[in-house]
């Protein structure tokens, strides 16, 4: 099946949004956890930007000191290549 991926555009919506051809349908739980996740990386990057003048921010990027042996051989995935290749696959079935 394929992957989808949720983005958030900053706009609000009163409550499920109504199925359409192909679209899925957004509970009010799910829109608030979205929104409440958009709204702390806001944060995040907020703080970042503040942090570029002052020699020490609120943000700090964490370092393993020790890591993982066995994530030496780990390659990051890129999820926008991941779903353009399911929904390629789903057409063909």
């Amino acid at each position: 099946s394929p992957v989808s991926r949720v983005v958030y555009n900053g706009k609000r919506s009163g409550g499920p949004r109504s199925p359409g051809a192909g679209s899925e349908i957004f509970t009010p739980a799910h829109e608030e956890h979205v929104r409440f996740i958009y709204e702390a990386w806001q944060c995040v990057e907020r703080d970042l930007r503040s942090q570029m003048g002052s020699e020490r921010g609120l943000v700090e990027e964490y370092v393993e000191k020790m890591p993982n042996p066995s994530l030496k051989a780990f390659k990051p995935v890129d999820l926008g290549d991941l779903k353009r290749r399911n929904t390629q696959d789903a057409k063909k079935s």
